[in-house]
């Protein structure tokens, strides 16, 4: 702290008083001077020891916060390098996972297109088993003439495809159903019954009668009257006389047995030698035969040609007063009715569902 008096200044002349002395005025004047100077040196000193002080002071909290910044430099330092050490190992982590996110994702869509190729593949032989199954049913139905194989076949597809549950084969089920409608209301020859009469017929020819048969004695004698009879049932004549007439009905019945007469309408069919009545009946069975054979390959105008030929035939040759020829006769007319030209029916929708399912559509 400066001791000066506020109303001196510096290289100012001290004041004497009136009253002092003018010699001892320069001496009071140079210890007043000595002593400022000496209170202004110490002020100086003592300001520079207190300045020295903060300075030292100063020094050292500079000198512990450069060691505590050194220090929090390398635990800074150090801890940057851990931090790079976790930011590597974190970014070669996130490397590995996303390397790992990226086979899962790869075999996810491989999966994915392996699943949709299985289901493709299986509808594609779904589609291709049904395609073939329903061309079979259709080939038989043409060669049977019957349309129960096609609509078996078209029922089993429909079952097929209703159990695939596939989005995509709608249109083929929708289709299914329509064309099966379609065949269940279809009429057509019924070969198998055609068949199965022909050979019954077949087996008849060898019971039927020629025209040149001899008519045997029973079927030639009279009707006999009815007996008379009594309230108590018993027979009106007496033994003998039934013993009598019996009697003479067997010798009415062999004198009539000895002469035939009746009138000759086919000469050639009454003088047919006895031994070629087996040809006759061979002959009609393989006209009828020939007929079978024609059904069977379809050629329906052929079947009526050769069964026209067995009804002539049998016309000529074979006696038709009989019952059983008369029934072998309608059962030809019927025949022949029956046979009509009638187009299997393609189920057509079915087979353009298909073919749309299967190019994928």
């Amino acid at each position: 702290m400066s001791t000066e008096h506020p109303s001196l200044a510096a290289g100012d002349a001290v004041p004497v008083p009136p009253h002092a002395p003018a010699a001892a005025a320069p001496a009071r004047s140079g210890a007043l001077l000595t002593a400022v100077l000496a209170i202004v040196a110490l002020a100086a000193l003592a300001m520079s020891v207190m300045l020295w002080q903060r300075l030292s002071n100063i020094q050292e909290q500079l000198a512990r916060q450069s060691a505590d910044a050194g220090a929090q430099a390398t635990e800074a330092r150090t801890l940057a390098r851990e931090a790079q050490d976790q930011a590597r190992e974190a970014s070669a982590r996130m490397s590995v996972m996303e390397s790992r996110v990226a086979e899962v994702a790869l075999q996810r869509s491989q999966l994915e297109e392996l699943t949709q190729s299985l289901s493709r593949t299986r509808d594609e032989n779904l589609i291709a088993d049904v395609q073939a199954s329903i061309a079979l049913a259709q080939q038989q139905a043409e060669l049977t003439g019957s349309l129960q194989p096609l609509v078996v076949a078209m029922k089993n597809a429909h079952q097929r495809v209703e159990r695939a549950a596939q989005p995509r084969l709608a249109p083929v089920l929708r289709a299914l159903e329509q064309d099966t409608e379609t065949l269940e209301r279809a009429k057509v020859t019924d070969t198998a019954g055609l068949l199965g009469r022909l050979d019954n017929l077949a087996r008849q020819v060898d019971e039927l009668a020629l025209s040149n048969d001899v008519a045997l004695a029973s079927d030639m004698r009279p009707a006999r009257p009815a007996a008379r009879t009594g309230s108590d049932g018993a027979s009106a004549l007496p033994a003998w006389q039934a013993a009598l007439q019996t009697l003479w009905s067997g010798v009415r019945d062999q004198a009539l047995s000895l002469v035939r007469v009746s009138r000759v309408d086919r000469p050639d069919a009454v003088l047919l030698a006895p031994e070629q009545a087996w040809f006759l009946r061979q002959n009609l069975k393989l006209q009828l035969a020939n007929a079978r054979l024609s059904i069977l390959a379809r050629r329906l105008d052929n079947a009526r040609t050769e069964l026209a030929a067995a009804q002539r035939g049998f016309a000529r040759y074979f006696d038709p007063n009989g019952r059983r020829s008369q029934g072998f006769l309608a059962a030809l007319q019927q025949l022949q009715d029956n046979l009509h030209d009638t187009q299997i029916p393609r189920p057509v929708d079915t087979y353009s569902a298909l073919a749309t399912a299967a190019a994928g559509r």
